[in-house]
């Protein structure tokens, strides 16, 4: 792409890929960057969602689009990125200012209290507990979803479109397990403002007349948006490595149970000038405009994409620059570690690779849950 494309669109093409163009500087940006980022997506979300009751439907719809994906894309921020990170203790200076804003945000958006889920990350970043019955990837893939091992690639496509995409009963499980998490914490004040932030605004938006309104702009991007989103971005992140690197349990499993997943393909061999050429280029503007760009908007959001710098690095501060930071790490041959990094172009194609993985996996090498 920085070969044969324009230099002036490469900074959209390097956060749209999460791959930057050769020699391409650096970017320094504070960890608070992600913070306001995640508020101006909700607050632009939420303003467009009001604005769409007030102009005309086709243009209404449009807003309304517009909405749901800011909205969930900065959801999805605080998640993936602030939230996280703050259990790493990465966001702000003081660890007492990090716990803080964490449980604050598993408060209002019905996650894991922030103690109990920092405790469940950090078992997930040991190379003992990847992949085993304490680790939360594993219970969300093999015991939420229902994924199982040595069953035909096939098979687990199928379940995971029927049995969790678009299965109705697995949103209510999860949504409830979210509740569950958010209200019946060992903290009762964590307990309250989860309970108030779930009930307060129902109950206003009720009271006003605006209740449709609310059940769309915000509770839907909160509930089955966001999930989805989790769903695709689970899926992806890690692979099932052969039973003899998951029984070793050494640096080489960590390198080959997660890949780097940068949405976007590679563009057309074939010159634009040609009529061949430039529907080829039509198609694959319209995939990087559209599918990826979307994956990167709801998906893959932060450094999402680059999951496996963040296994390989749980604690650098340089995780605000992932672009960057992960590909210097490429180029010096990620030193410390047996294997360099790999990675898959396309979520789709991530997912697809990853199920294979799970598929060739013998039933006694992983947990089980009960069905």
């Amino acid at each position: 792409m920085a070969a044969r494309l324009p230099v002036v669109i490469q900074p959209f093409l390097s956060w749209l890929t999460a791959k930057p163009a050769p020699a391409e500087a650096a970017v320094d940006r504070s960890p608070i960057h992600f913070v306001h980022q995640a508020c101006l997506l909700v607050a632009a979300g939420m303003l467009l969602g009001v604005m769409s009751i007030w102009v005309p439907v086709a243009a209404g719809a449009v807003l309304l689009f517009l909405s749901l994906t800011l909205t969930t894309s900065g959801l999805g921020v605080f998640q993936v990125v602030v939230f996280h990170h703050c259990a790493h203790g990465t966001v702000f200076r003081g660890w007492e200012r990090n716990r803080a804003v964490g449980r604050l945000i598993s408060a209002i958006f019905l996650f894991k209290h922030f103690d109990h889920y920092r405790s469940e990350h950090m078992r997930h970043h040991s190379a003992r507990k990847l992949l085993t019955e304490e680790d939360e990837y594993a219970d969300f893939v093999l015991g939420m979803c229902r994924l199982e091992p040595e069953l035909p690639k096939r098979e687990l496509w199928r379940r995971v479109l029927a049995n969790v995409v678009f299965s109705p009963s697995f949103h209510v499980r999860f949504l409830l397990r979210r509740i569950r998490a958010a209200t019946r914490s060992h903290d009762r004040v964590h307990n309250a403002v989860a309970a108030a932030g779930l009930v307060v605004p129902v109950v206003a938006s009720a009271f006003t007349g605006h209740a449709l309104i609310f059940l769309i702009i915000w509770f839907l991007p909160l509930t089955l948006l966001l999930q989805w989103a989790t769903i695709g971005r689970i899926l992806c992140e890690h692979r099932f490595p052969e039973p003899a690197l998951i029984a070793a349990r050494d640096k080489e499993f960590v390198c080959m149970a997660t890949a780097g997943v940068f949405p976007g393909a590679p563009p057309p061999p074939l010159p634009a000038w040609s009529a061949p050429g430039l529907c080829a280029w039509g198609s694959w503007w319209l995939n990087m405009l559209t599918v990826q760009l979307m994956v990167r908007v709801i998906v893959l959001v932060g450094d999402a994409p680059c999951h496996d710098f963040h296994h390989r690095r749980p604690a650098t501060k340089l995780w605000t620059d992932y672009i960057h930071a992960r590909q210097k790490d490429v180029d010096a041959g990620c030193p410390g570690f047996p294997l360099n990094y790999g990675e898959t172009w396309g979520l789709f194609r991530a997912i697809d690779e990853n199920l294979a993985t799970l598929s060739a996996t013998p039933k006694h090498v992983v947990p089980t849950w009960p069905q």
